[in-house]
């Protein structure tokens, strides 16, 4: 198995870096509109691009807590398709992977 202490680590590292994200998108939601009509329209288009922002990163988000949930009940590493190891390399290069690269194509 890849360094699981390592992995662990960096999925560690990035949920603190998602988690710190996801608040700073969080609080830019909850600003109140401008008075200004014109400057009221340019903050709707900014809200709506960090509302697709902030989708995506509570979705890497839950993506990484499974990817540690898994390494906690020691299911992390094995497909969840056919059961089998999930190659290292890819667990290094896709650290949330769940399933091994046959079943994944």
């Amino acid at each position: 198995m890849a360094d699981l202490a390592k992995i662990e680590q960096q999925l560690r590292a990035r949920l603190a870096e998602l988690t710190e994200r996801a608040d700073e998108v969080a609080d830019e939601l909850a600003e109140p509109l401008d008075n200004d009509m014109e400057e009221q329209l340019t903050e709707i288009d900014d809200q709506e691009v960090n509302q697709g922002l902030d989708d995506m990163v509570n979705q890497e988000i839950i993506q990484v807590r499974a990817a540690l949930s898994r390494i906690e009940d020691g299911t992390y590493g094995t497909c969840s398709n056919c059961g089998k190891d999930i190659d290292p390399a890819r667990l290094e290069a896709q650290p949330m992977a769940t399933r091994c690269i046959d079943c994944a194509a």
